[in-house]
């Protein structure tokens, strides 16, 4: 059985003044405060919101 990649999403910066979508991507990951983390698995689509608002998050690998 294959393990599953998984990353560690953690919210660095806010969200106030920034536009609406990018606060519902926040949401999407699970995030909406400051210094919050999930673990997600590791998929195109976590990837692919994670890369819209990179300079709001911090992404760690987690073997």
């Amino acid at each position: 059985m294959a393990v599953k990649k998984r990353i560690r999403v953690t919210q660095i910066r806010s969200a106030n003044s920034r536009p609406g979508n990018q606060e519902l991507i926040l949401i999407g990951l699970g995030l909406n405060k400051m210094h919050r983390s999930r673990e997600l698995e590791d998929t195109p689509s976590i990837r692919g919101m994670a890369n819209k608002i990179k300079h709001l998050v911090r992404l760690e690998e987690i073997d």
